[in-house]
């Protein structure tokens, strides 16, 4: 019995990357069943309290603005101070820095507040930030656009150090920064093997993110320079052909021996599993939703973006900051926002009991470094 729930398991974190046996992967292809966005409704409705035509609703708003956060850019030039969907409004609110350029940006459709500080100039603070040796009591940093400043994450119990107020005064001369306060430090979600779940190497469990055509891509720190890579049945399924660790999290395995690779995130059986349709970029604001081989499918939204994150093994820069909890074992899953994959899981604080953040790492800049490219329905 308990094989038999293991292999069920399995198999299904195998959809996940993209390894389905024949009859499973036919039955995704043939099925009738509506696009990722509405096997999402009943997982926003249990994680955000909505009705179902509240999240359909936020769904379409979320689409929407992913669609005008392009055009405002371009609109905005020189003058764009970032963006940030806002739920309780269902639109897109764009920061610029000048009077000027209020009345094109609005054009595209979104709404419009005058900042101080372009995105260029808050990309530039944070690249100093990035070059300081941050201690264990610093956390992480990001650009938020709606404070118009750099946010600099100070773990309590250790903001007092001498260290840490050395880090903030150095920071402060870099540019405009604000200081916050979080519970824990972050950390990555490797997990030690763990019978009748994927994937394995050396020895350490992560979970696959997404497919891509000849493989599937996951967390960097997941390799353990092992080379092989095994899946559900310990069968030999390919090897890491990239990776890096830390600076960026990230890697891709190659697929062969009888494994091949489907455009599906897994649901575990709490939502539909979820088809990938591409990697559009969902805005600070929008929900989104991790699977995972440990804790499975749960939902939050964007927090940040271009976040850099003080693990213990070093600095990794260009992650994005979630409202979603993961635990060991979750490394390199899937976050996926409607039917659009957005990155792979690299680390965070909390767990899936009492709550948490975590991080992942973007996957257009993963398929980009390695020239891959996402399967996609």
């Amino acid at each position: 019995m308990r094989t038999g729930l293991s292999a069920l398991l399995l198999l299904g974190t195998w959809a996940t990357a993209s390894t389905l046996p024949a009859s499973a992967a036919d039955t995704h292809e043939g099925s009738a069943e509506a696009p990722a966005s509405a096997g999402l409704l009943t997982a926003m409705q249990h994680d955000f309290g909505l009705t179902r035509s509240q999240a359909e609703a936020r769904l379409a708003a979320e689409k929407t603005a992913t669609a005008v956060e392009r055009k405002a850019k371009r609109a905005a030039g020189s003058s764009y101070g970032g963006s940030w969907f806002d739920a309780g409004s269902g639109r897109l609110t764009v920061a610029v820095t000048r009077s000027a350029s209020t009345q094109t940006v609005r054009a595209t459709g979104a709404d419009v507040r005058l900042v101080k500080h372009s995105a260029k100039q808050l990309d530039a603070a944070k690249v100093r930030l990035d070059k300081l040796n941050a201690p264990a009591g610093v956390s992480s940093w990001h650009v938020d656009p709606k404070a118009n400043k750099v946010v600099v994450n100070v773990v309590s119990a250790r903001k007092s150090d001498n260290d840490v107020r050395r880090f903030l005064a150095q920071a402060r001369q870099a540019g405009p920064v604000t200081v916050q306060q979080t519970s824990a430090a972050p950390e990555t979600f490797a997990a030690g093997t763990v019978g009748g779940d994927p994937f394995y190497t050396g020895n350490v469990r992560c979970s696959i993110g997404f497919s891509v055509y000849g493989g599937f891509v996951t967390a960097g720190h997941c390799d353990q320079h092992t080379g092989a890579v095994y899946g559900w049945d310990r069968s030999y399924v390919g090897n890491f052909q990239g990776s890096s660790f830390p600076d960026n999290d990230y890697a891709w395995v190659n697929v062969g021996s009888g494994w091949w690779t489907v455009p599906v995130v897994l649901g575990w059986g709490t939502v539909s599993d979820q088809l990938v349709r591409g990697s559009a970029e969902a805005p600070v604001g929008a929900s989104i939703c991790r699977s995972g081989s440990t804790t499975h499918w749960h939902c939050g939204t964007v927090l940040a973006k271009n976040e850099t994150v003080n693990y213990s093994q070093g600095s990794v820069y260009q992650l994005t900051k979630t409202s979603v909890c993961a635990e060991p074992g979750d490394s390199g899953g899937s976050f996926i926002s409607g039917d659009q994959a957005q990155g792979v899981t690299s680390g965070g604080w909390g767990n899936c009991s009492s709550g948490g953040e975590t991080w992942y790492q973007p996957v257009n800049e993963i398929l980009n470094r390695y020239g891959l490219t996402l399967h996609t329905a």
